[in-house]
């Protein structure tokens, strides 16, 4: 506990020397000073208690140590928010509830799985700040971005298939994505965007293009992610958007490779966070003002009821 002490005001130790000549040469005058009935203890015979002299000593010493102010250094690590701002958008359209893409659990989902997977990318994002966007017929901001990666990790579990309607809307939740990271000031912004559809015409009123020169715009490098058969997502339009980004565009027909992806994705785009280590003092000047001012109280208790000087 008190290793690595030191004193902040190790120069006060000298007070010792002034109090031991004040002792030898000032010894009557003291009393007076300090105590009304000086008198009637001059009068009383000099007591050469060993005890006493060892209280006041004591009680000296302790009350010099604490004016020395006795502290030591705590350092702590104090945790980084400086990682990547990442917008995770979601497919939530009704072709998600398809079910057999995890074959160790055929009854669960697709959007099921989804939500597995990112849950699990999101806990390993412990420095970044995070979105989600889920995007159905229409598109919706469930979450702005945050650090709080339980209350994000929960939100996402409650999400459903159909939440934002039936269709698919695919650009609108691109845009949407982009612009819930206009916020931030991180120097990278990434959206990961999951679909297992081709966008729905008539419903997604947002052209491609735009999307992707919204993208360029604001610095966002996109994945794309389509889910499912090779036929069933436009993969052409999901690699122009990688493409056009700076991204990379990837496929995944099981649960398992869905896996791997987010997990090739977590190693891509890896923020290197540096922890910052600071220290505050912890002071314990208490422990020896405590005891000397106890030493000194037992010692002009005693002193007292003996009549010693």
């Amino acid at each position: 506990m008190f290793d690595g002490i030191y004193f902040e005001f190790p120069k006060i130790a000298f007070v010792i020397f002034f109090y031991i000549a004040c002792e030898t040469l000032c010894k009557m005058r003291l009393p007076s000073i300090y105590f009304p009935h000086s008198a009637q203890f001059i009068a009383q015979s000099i007591s050469r208690s060993k005890l006493l002299f060892l209280l006041k000593w004591l009680g000296i010493v302790m009350l010099i140590l604490a004016l020395m102010s006795p502290v030591k250094d705590e350092p702590y690590e104090l945790k980084p928010k400086e990682g990547y701002a990442i917008s995770l958008i979601l497919d939530a359209s009704e072709s998600m509830g398809q079910r057999g893409f995890d074959v160790t659990n055929p009854g669960a989902s697709r959007f099921d799985v989804v939500k597995k997977i990112v849950k699990d990318f999101i806990q390993k994002r412990q420095n970044d700040n995070l979105a989600l966007v889920v995007f159905g017929q229409y598109s919706f901001i469930a979450s702005p971005l945050t650090y709080d990666k339980n209350i994000l990790a929960s939100l996402v579990m409650q999400m459903h298939e159909t939440i934002a309607g039936r269709y698919t809307a695919l650009y609108e939740g691109l845009v949407q994505g982009i612009r819930v990271l206009k916020q931030s000031k991180s120097k990278t912004k990434i959206a990961i965007l999951l679909t297992d559809g081709y966008s729905t015409k008539g419903v997604d009123k947002i052209p491609l293009d735009v999307a992707i020169d919204m993208a360029k715009k604001e610095g966002v490098k996109v994945y794309p992610i389509g889910i499912g058969g090779a036929n069933e997502y436009n993969r052409a339009v999901l690699a122009k958007i990688a493409k056009d980004t700076g991204g990379m565009a990837f496929g995944a027909s099981s649960a398992g490779q869905l896996k791997s992806v987010y997990e090739q994705i977590d190693k891509l785009e890896k923020s290197e966070i540096k922890s910052e280590t600071l220290s505050y003092k912890n002071y314990y000047y208490i422990y020896p003002l405590f005891l000397g001012f106890l030493s000194l109280m037992l010692y002009v208790y005693l002193r007292n009821k003996q009549g010693g000087v």
